[in-house]
């Protein structure tokens, strides 16, 4: 890969542009946790709301086909969703925040995960991320993540990363991680935000994931494309799913397909709550 796809440095401009991106999606969302609209992503449809009762895990792209662009990067909001079917809210909370375990709940895609401190609803984590495909990359991730409870059944929760170093020769003795805002690009910001609703016997889990990566260069998009524009949404769809299966009753609804609107085969880091 070093021989064909140039390190690169994440550009200010590149950053800019992200962050006004969140500004926006996230006065879109603070509207719906003030009750002007469903809480649910997927209530705002009677159909994708049966399907997902049903025990399908629906993903899609927030809006469009195509990522967004913005100087030398490249923007992916994904949304999804799935159902629980006989736990509670405060069971999936207790999974989601046992961070210690993300590696085993969340694996291969998630190599290793530490709790680094935890205040009240404030939680610091750190994850070691694969992603996959066509190469290799393994990255080390810091993430700020903030809980908040509307009512009794239903919770809203923010990830922030702040840090992201890639890493080379991972697990080698020559192993090294690059300082942050440096390498190829993969993975250069996530912003996560999950909604938790307790209702139907069970609990829907609903997850929007914003990423930022660089750009696909010109004459390499055979290597770049697959990772930065199919690796998203199929990450999202893997959490949910992975979420699904450690909670009670989620192995009944393990063999349920999940619908995702682009084909996406091989499997990526996830959106960690």
């Amino acid at each position: 890969m070093a021989q064909t796809v140039k390190p690169v440095q994440l550009n200010p401009s590149t950053v800019e542009a992200f962050e006004a991106y969140i500004r926006e999606a996230e006065a879109g969302m603070e509207l719906t946790l003030q009750g002007n609209g469903p809480f649910l992503w997927c209530d705002v449809s009677s159909e994708r709301t049966q399907r997902v009762r049903q025990g399908k895990i629906v993903a899609q792209r927030w809006s469009g086909k195509e990522p967004v662009k913005v100087p030398d990067g490249l923007i992916h909001d994904w949304i999804g969703a799935a159902f629980a079917l006989g736990t509670t809210v405060k069971e999936t909370l207790a999974l989601v925040q046992d961070y210690n375990n993300h590696k085993n709940i969340y694996k291969p895609e998630v190599i290793d995960s530490k709790l680094l401190g935890n205040h009240d609803k404030d939680f610091q984590i750190y994850l070691r991320l694969l992603k996959k495909k066509i190469i290799t990359v393994v990255l080390d991730t810091y993430h700020d993540v903030h809980y908040s409870s509307l009512d009794a059944t239903r919770c809203f929760c923010r990830s922030y990363t702040t840090r992201i170093d890639e890493v080379h020769d991972a697990g080698k003795p020559s192993e090294k991680a690059l300082p942050p805002d440096t390498g190829y690009g993969f993975l250069w910001r996530l912003d996560s935000y999950w909604r938790f609703q307790e209702r139907d016997g069970g609990v829907y889990v609903e997850c929007r994931a914003i990423s930022l990566t660089r750009d696909v260069p010109k004459g390499l998009g055979w290597i770049i494309e697959p990772i930065v524009r199919q690796l998203p949404g199929q990450s999202l769809t893997n959490t949910l799913t992975a979420t699904r299966q450690a909670l009670p009753s989620g192995a009944a609804q393990a063999s349920l397909p999940a619908q995702c609107s682009s084909r996406i085969d091989d499997k990526s880091a996830p959106a960690a709550p």
